[in-house]
């Protein structure tokens, strides 16, 4: 564990307990835009126990428990942990369920999903990311995640279909090929907007008979999902 400049463990546990009281009060705050007045106790412990300073660069780790997203290099970042918890929330994970994440980054959210899912996919496009992602879920335990190098538009057609995806760059449009691989039944959450326009997340149902519904949950920022098209 990164040892926190300057802070011995009880402060480091105040920090992350205050950060868990800030998410619940912007969870609040937002529930009229999000239908969520509360988190499923299930991720408020997730959130709880995944250590955000194991994502982060040891010279950010006095950051790690402010309520704000922070740059992990590559033109990426380790998204605001309000978003991360809000975004797991909407997917209803269930323990037996198989989560597709597309964009890895830092690997923060995908050690939340393994928290709460008996198995996470998740693919990175950036190389360098991927491999210190694979190497620090593999380093901290997270033994149900298997990380890929690719482009997550296409998702992961060999290991699908998945119960629930979540994509954490922005879409243009919602990819055909990641609704294709979503469950019946199953829930997809990814922000949808360019760069320079604004970007929603929404939330994608797909019922039992395989039909969609999408629904817009709040104005987000995501950097932008690359597509090698």
């Amino acid at each position: 564990m990164h040892e926190t400049p300057g802070m011995n463990t009880s402060e480091r546990q105040d920090r992350r307990v205050r950060l868990l009281r800030e998410i619940e009060a912007e969870i609040r705050e937002t529930g009229a835009y999000t239908g969520r007045m509360a988190l499923a106790r299930e991720v408020i412990d997730a959130m709880a126990k995944v250590e955000r300073e194991e994502f982060v660069s040891p010279y950010q780790a006095p950051l790690a428990y402010e309520n704000r997203p922070l740059p992990i290099g590559h033109g990426q970042t380790i998204s605001q942990p309000y978003v991360v918890a809000l975004m797991t929330d909407l997917l209803e994970l269930a323990p037996e369920h198989r989560v597709l994440e597309v964009g890895t980054g830092s690997g923060y959210q995908t050690a939340i999903l393994a928290m709460l899912a008996r198995q996470v996919h998740t693919i990175e496009r950036v190389d360098a990311l991927a491999d210190q992602a694979r190497f620090r879920l593999k380093r901290l335990g997270y033994d149900t995640v298997e990380v890929h190098n690719g482009d997550g538009y296409e998702g992961l057609v060999d290991h699908a279909p998945f119960d629930a995806i979540i994509v954490t760059a922005a879409a243009k449009e919602i990819p055909p090929p990641l609704i294709e691989q979503l469950k019946p039944g199953g829930r997809m959450v990814i922000p949808v907007g360019g760069r320079f326009s604004v970007q929603n997340l929404v939330l994608v149902e797909k019922d039992e008979t395989g039909e969609i519904k999408t629904t817009s949950v709040l104005p987000v920022a995501f950097v932008p999902l690359k597509h090698r098209r």
